[in-house]
């Protein structure tokens, strides 16, 4: 038996013994998410239970280092994790902007101190994150932001408005791009910064979507002081660790175009919906459609393996987080259109209980945003031209 099998043994049987029942089953909305943080409401005891027992082995974030009260697991064994959880349909113990996106930038380019800071809380779901980049005049010229931090010393005031900033009227803290420098090229005069939202002159104002709901929110900064110690990596510097962290945003935004553990396929999907005939889905256009998705599925889950792998072996994601985000977020819009087909008019009822509150329509409007959030599909488009194909 190797090392890895035995990992294997030991996992899947901590997983039986400390996996409740109840979180063996696919996160089903945001609501259903264990978000974390310093507000927030445990929707059972075997929420909160679920979340304790895996940030106590680090497994939030397996792969940190336990230095920092991360699981310190190779790839491989991150890998095995993984797919255990996914036998046994566990969900993910926690969500979390915190292990997704600034963890990773804070990992790379931040000091000591604030790894020590702010990665433990992080793994233990205590704080909540969310995302200040685009402005209303800097959406895809992320470069051409506007909030300006003045250096009053040791520390910065900073003003200025950020948009679409997801969950931040739930959010305690907030990782921040501001322009440090106004005389230099505009990639070169910009921070990334920290700060908690309650700090004097953080204000949020949330923006509803057409789907009826939605995360976003406007974020105001009047005369907000951050500290110096909460810059992360040099500053003005801030330009090339903001690329890092969106190659994580993309990644992260990607994966709704792979199906969650637990979660029924489309195939089984349809054959609820419209049933079989002859061994057979009933309708020859769906079918067709449905198998040509999942092929595209399984192709790019396969993709996404070898791009994990080469950057868990020093290669980096990239601008292969691009590829990924592109693909990701167009496979998922197909998926919510072949579900919207599939159901027919029972799909377009957007009140009532018999409908989950209008779940399937509400669903598939909130897809067309994830080709435009973390960087439009054009740009995704252009990114992959330019660093994979070398178009120019």
């Amino acid at each position: 038996m190797t090392d890895l099998d035995a990992f294997r043994q030991q996992t899947r049987a901590w997983l039986e013994d400390n996996c409740p029942q109840s979180m063996r089953a696919p996160v089903t909305s945001d609501a259903d998410a264990c978000w974390g943080g310093r507000n927030f409401q445990f929707q059972s005891e075997d929420q909160k239970l679920w979340l304790e027992r895996m940030a106590a082995r680090g497994w939030t974030a397996p792969d940190w280092p336990r230095e920092y009260g991360g699981g310190g697991l190779s790839r491989a064994e991150t890998k095995v994790l993984q797919e255990e959880m996914a036998r046994i349909k566990a969900r993910a113990p926690l969500s979390s902007f915190g292990v997704w996106m600034i963890g990773p930038a804070i990992l790379k380019f931040g000091s000591e101190e604030l790894k020590r800071q702010h990665l433990p809380p992080i793994i233990r779901g205590e704080i909540r994150w969310c995302q200040g980049y685009s402005e209303p005049g800097a959406g895809s010229d992320l470069a051409g932001l506007q909030t300006r931090a003045e250096d009053h010393g040791d520390h910065f005031i900073v003003n200025g408005q950020k948009i679409w900033t997801s969950y931040a009227d739930k959010a305690d803290w907030m990782f921040c791009l501001v322009r440090t420098n106004t005389e230099a090229k505009k990639q070169l005069g910009i921070s990334l910064v920290l700060f908690d939202m309650t700090t004097p002159g953080v204000s949020t104002r949330p923006i509803k979507l057409i789907s009826g709901s939605s995360p976003f929110c406007e974020t105001f900064l009047d005369n907000v002081r951050v500290d110096k110690d909460q810059v992360v990596g040099e500053i003005n510097a801030g330009w090339t660790i903001a690329k890092y962290l969106l190659t994580h945003e993309r990644e992260m935004i990607g994966g709704m175009g792979r199906t969650a553990a637990g979660q029924k396929t489309l195939p089984q999907i349809a054959v609820e919906a419209i049933g079989l005939e002859d061994g057979k889905l009933a309708d020859g256009y769906l079918r067709s459609e449905i198998s040509r998705w999942d092929i595209d599925a399984a192709a790019f889950a396969l993709t996404s393996e070898r791009v994990l792998d080469e950057a868990k072996a020093g290669q980096g994601v990239g601008a292969a987080s691009a590829m990924l985000k592109y693909y990701g977020t167009e496979l998922n819009k197909r998926r919510q259109e072949l579900n919207i087909a599939l159901h027919g008019s029972q799909a377009m009822v957007w009140e009532g209980e018999a409908s989950n509150e209008g779940a399937m329509p509400r669903t598939w409007l909130r897809s067309k945003g994830n080709s435009i959030e973390g960087g439009t599909s054009e740009i995704q488009l252009n990114v992959i031209a330019r660093n994979i194909l070398g178009l120019q």
